[in-house]
């Protein structure tokens, strides 16, 4: 900028026009008006460079220390979360299975309802064989102290193995609803039909002798289906059947919840 007003100012006194200085000093001018501005303009750049900078810093500084810190230097502590309740959760888990085990132990004990739904209680299909083994380590978890919970290990593990057979359950059921009789024959399932009909007989008439007749045919039918391996009554099942007959088949085939534990420890 020096030399070009040390160029200026020469033509100036060597021309010594007056015309020609006011260009001179209009040029000048100019000059000195976009110095300044390119100047501010860098300035302000260079701001700019340095808010950004130290926000990049910043940033990195707390992405290194962890989430618990803050953009400054002070760290923010993390809010502590309540511990588990697991003496509460094994409670629950206890009514659970004991919720589980009834509505199984009622499948189980009611001819009727296998024959409707057999593979409920066939362990060859994939979803009964899981669920019979998701009941199996509950039950080894469950215990018999219900007012004093076990160690918290032992007690999360039972609750997430009663998560466990429910699903299961819920899962093997509604397998077991999909397939119903298609595994059989059409003989087989006429068959099923048959006792299904003979069954319903002598839950509801009232004649002694229609009552033992119509058990005795179920009966026979049953022995067929199950020499043929498609149709397997389970033991708490066959032990309502003959303990039906031995009373003289009274109305109705739904055992308690005592019949059926017992029948399922025979």
């Amino acid at each position: 900028m020096v030399l070009l007003f040390v160029l200026v100012m020469s033509m100036i006194v060597l021309s010594g026009g007056m015309a020609v200085l006011a260009v001179a000093g209009t040029v000048i001018i100019t000059f000195v008006t976009v110095a300044a501005l390119v100047g501010t303009l860098a300035v302000l750049a260079g701001l700019v460079r340095l808010v950004k900078g130290t926000r990049r810093r910043r940033r990195r500084r707390a992405m290194r220390r962890g989430p618990g810190w803050a953009a400054g230097s002070a760290r923010i502590p993390a809010a502590r979360q309540a511990p588990p309740d697991w003496r509460g959760e094994w409670r629950s888990a206890r009514q659970r299975f004991d919720a589980l085990r009834s509505e199984y132990g009622q499948y189980e004990c009611d001819p009727l309802a296998v024959l409707r739904l057999p593979a409920l209680a066939d362990v060859t299909v994939p979803s009964t064989g899981r669920f019979v083994d998701a009941f199996a380590e509950a039950q080894a978890l469950h215990g018999e102290r219900e007012d004093r919970p076990p160690p918290e290990r032992q007690a999360v593990a039972y609750t997430q193995a009663v998560e466990r057979a429910w699903q299961a359950w819920r899962a093997a059921h509604d397998a077991a609803e999909r397939i119903r009789l298609a595994g059989l024959s059409p003989e087989e399932r006429a068959s099923v039909h048959r006792v299904i009909k003979l069954l319903t007989v002598a839950k509801d008439s009232g004649n002694d002798a229609e009552r033992v007749a119509a058990y005795a045919k179920a009966r026979a039918e049953l022995a067929k289906l199950e020499r043929a391996g498609h149709i397997h009554l389970p033991r708490p099942a066959v032990a309502a059947l003959d303990a039906s007959a031995r009373a003289g088949l009274p109305t109705g085939f739904t055992t308690t919840a005592q019949d059926a534990s017992a029948a399922q420890a025979m």
